[in-house]
């Protein structure tokens, strides 16, 4: 099972939604394993890296893994080594002919295809989360929104 993770870059995490994801995770991974795709782009994804790590540590054959959109000769410098103590793998979607301006809306569609499961934390109707996460829904992937709004 793959399990991804969209929100908002401005995402101020606190204990409640924590325990709402972990919560999740315990209710549809249990301890089959699975692997959580995960991003390094603002609040949300910082958010969703510490819950995944508690998750992994109660079931460690769940992998994290980091989903790249850019994987330019600077980014490999400065980045994939920080990345790969920090993921069990780094995965870059077949991207190479994307213009880097598109590539997150891009990667975004990538993992809504590849995942069984999104996790989401969205309030409001605009910006790549929100679009990932309609994207999710059209594809009629399970999405949870764990902001609990109704987007309508």
């Amino acid at each position: 099972m793959i399990i991804a993770f969209c929100g908002h870059a401005n995402y101020i995490e606190n204990e409640e939604d924590e325990q709402k994801v972990l919560l999740l995770l315990e209710k549809r991974v249990n301890d089959e394993g699975c692997e959580l795709f995960l991003g390094e782009y603002g609040g949300f994804d910082s958010f969703a890296y510490r819950c995944a790590k508690k998750h992994k540590e109660a079931h460690p054959q769940s992998r994290m893994i980091f989903v790249t959109p850019y994987l330019s000769p600077e980014y490999r410098k400065n980045s994939i080594e920080y990345t790969k103590h920090r993921f069990d793998q780094v995965i870059y979607p077949p991207l190479e002919n994307v213009p880097p301006r598109y590539a997150i809306v891009r990667q975004n569609r990538w993992i809504v295809e590849q995942a069984d499961v999104i996790i989401a934390y969205i309030t409001h109707k605009y910006g790549g989360a929100y679009k990932m996460y309609q994207y999710a829904k059209k594809k009629d992937k399970e999405v949870y929104n764990i902001a609990n709004v109704e987007l309508g």
